[in-house]
């Protein structure tokens, strides 16, 4: 079944996120190693290894950028603030895409992966309406990955979902030169995001 991670992942590489209205996107929550933090990071419940970081899409590479402290200042916002927008925003730019959903042999949903060309996948983590998007397949709490700023995956939340696939996520995480995170989150209705574990070693 490994292949069909593979294959998930080939599929899905045509999809690109479109910033609403051609406008490149200011509202972004950056998930990326701890070791990366700034002044204005912070951690979801329960994380050892990855932050939360105020950033902003580039049209160069790398595509996004945290915000620098004088930046961020210039914004005007808390980071309290700065997070609800950047929720919403997400939430705005998760409903004009579609998901991959990955089958066994019998039919059964494994997983859904979304993929893209830009780095803003990562960055939808925190969008409220994307444990609702599976709710009908997965129930009302899913597990997510974000091996690389490309790809976000979706699994039901239970040990045995993933265990066939955390080989390929670490080594996405490994090989990508801009990971996001190895930790895997926790995501439920009106709840706050929660690491429940790693698909690393």
């Amino acid at each position: 079944m490994k292949s069909l991670l593979f294959a998930a992942l080939a599929f899905t590489s045509s999809l690109t996120a479109q910033t609403v209205a051609g406008k490149l996107e200011t509202l972004l929550l950056l998930p990326e190693p701890a070791v990366l933090r700034n002044n204005f990071s912070f951690s979801p419940e329960g994380a050892e290894k990855t932050v939360l970081t105020p950033a902003k899409e580039l049209t160069d590479v790398p595509g996004i950028m945290a915000y620098s402290s004088e930046e961020f200042k210039q914004l005007g916002l808390s980071v309290a603030t700065f997070t609800e927008r950047a929720k919403k925003a997400a939430d705005i730019r998760l409903a004009s895409l579609k998901p991959h959903l990955v089958k066994d042999d019998a039919g059964k949903v494994l997983y859904a992966v979304y993929r893209s060309e830009k780095p803003l996948i990562a960055s939808l983590l925190v969008a409220p309406s994307l444990p609702l998007i599976f709710e009908s397949l997965f129930g009302s709490e899913v597990w997510v990955a974000i091996p690389d700023r490309h790809s976000l995956f979706i699994f039901p939340a239970k040990p045995e979902a993933l265990e066939e696939f955390t080989a390929d996520l670490a080594d996405r995480f490994h090989n990508d030169p801009r990971a996001a995170s190895s930790e895997i989150f926790s995501l439920k209705k009106d709840t706050p995001i929660r690491v429940v574990g790693s698909f690393m070693p």
